[in-house]
């Protein structure tokens, strides 16, 4: 066999060493590219796709252009949305900075509130209270805050930490990146409501996976079991909505499940059958009902899109009325459905992660077959 000459194998290896080279040259992302994209999804995923059967199909409507920005004004990742009694609309947006815009019930843009806010680092949720006090609940700095209508904090729950650069990489669940949780510290929450009587529940998710209820004070009183599988435990509870008689419904993310405590978060039930939760609303009454949405995750990935993106709408007690929306970025469709408000009958309003939009959608459910699929 010839031997290949010294300068040829010189040459050969110069090639090869500056094809490595610039391979690691390239940034990360273009490396990225080029693995070949999923075309099946995995058991895990699958997990994801609810399993309620027969369900009526309820047909809806989005109006077009609803929330109008001001010039050299930006919506973000629209994370949450609520309104108040008077119809105004609140949207606590991800953006440049984090940013709470209020418009009024047309749609008019009117007034952007905490602007540079010290507590304003990663929105995650707002809701609007009975007094039409506004709340926002703050991934990032780790902070629940309450403003009255005039847009003047009233509450602080939780603290940022003392320095913090940006959201912090912490692990899903509770162990060493996440210490025990504290009574009066949170660790990513996510959302927020109240009882009758001005009880205070938050949803502290990501990193301690717990519910805490707190009096109208802000002293604690009680918590859930914390994170795991089993009844009680939650794992992500990315949600939360409390009726009328101080019952907690809670989206239990990464158990795909939502979870009903009593009002002192002992457990009582849980609805299977809807996907997976990632937000969750309860209309006012005085019949409640509970709308749920198998969101269409946030990497965008479309082996997804077939078996999410839909919203569904329930009886309190777990029994589905119909369901409406597929995974989308058209006019209609859903794309990470991240916030819910349903003060209106037949009437939400739908703030969307990888759209950076709110859609004002509107329900004709007299159209849905007159069935209900049992959890």
């Amino acid at each position: 066999m010839p031997l290949t000459p010294p300068v040829l194998r010189n040459k050969r290896a110069s090639s090869l060493l500056a094809v490595i080279a610039g391979a690691a040259l390239l940034p990360v992302f273009a490396q990225a590219q080029s693995a070949s994209p999923e075309t099946h999804a995995t058991p895990k995923q699958l997990a994801q796709k609810a399993t309620a059967l027969d369900v009526a199909k309820i047909r809806y409507e989005s109006v077009p252009n609803f929330l109008k920005m001001p010039r050299n004004l930006y919506m973000g990742e629209a994370m949450g949305v609520a309104t108040n009694s008077k119809g105004h609309i609140f949207v606590f947006t991800r953006s440049a900075v984090t940013q709470l815009f209020e418009f009024d019930e047309q749609g008019n843009f009117v007034r952007e509130i905490g602007h540079r806010l010290y507590g304003f680092v990663f929105a995650h949720a707002v809701r609007v209270d009975s007094k039409d006090n506004i709340w926002v609940v703050d991934e990032g700095s780790n902070m629940v805050i309450e403003f009255n209508p005039q847009g003047r904090v009233l509450m602080v729950l939780g603290r940022r930490p003392a320095a913090l650069p940006g959201v912090p990489e912490t692990s899903d669940h509770p162990g060493p990146a996440n210490p025990k949780a504290l009574p009066y510290l949170f660790d990513r929450p996510t959302d927020v409501g109240w009882d009758q009587q001005g009880n205070i529940f938050i949803s502290d998710g990501y990193g301690n996976s717990r519910v805490v209820k707190y009096d109208p004070d802000g002293r604690f009183l009680a918590e859930t079991p914390g994170l795991g599988k089993g009844p009680g435990q939650l794992d992500l509870p990315h949600s939360m909505q409390v009726d009328k008689d101080g019952n907690v419904y809670v989206a239990d993310r990464s158990n795909n499940r939502i979870e009903v405590f009593d009002n002192n978060l002992k457990f009582k039930t849980a609805y299977t059958n809807v996907g997976q939760p990632w937000t969750v609303c309860i209309t006012p009454g005085p019949h409640q009902y509970l709308y749920s949405s198998n969101s269409f995750p946030d990497q965008n990935n479309s082996v997804l899109a077939p078996f999410t993106g839909e919203i569904y709408k329930m009886e309190l007690d777990g029994t589905i009325l119909g369901k409406f929306g597929e995974a989308g970025k058209g006019l209609g469709q859903f794309s990470t459905t991240h916030g819910l408000d349903c003060r209106y009958d037949n009437q939400l309003l739908v703030s969307e992660i990888t759209t950076w939009r709110v859609q004002k959608i509107l329900l004709h459910p007299a159209d849905a077959q007159a069935k209900g699929t049992q959890r």
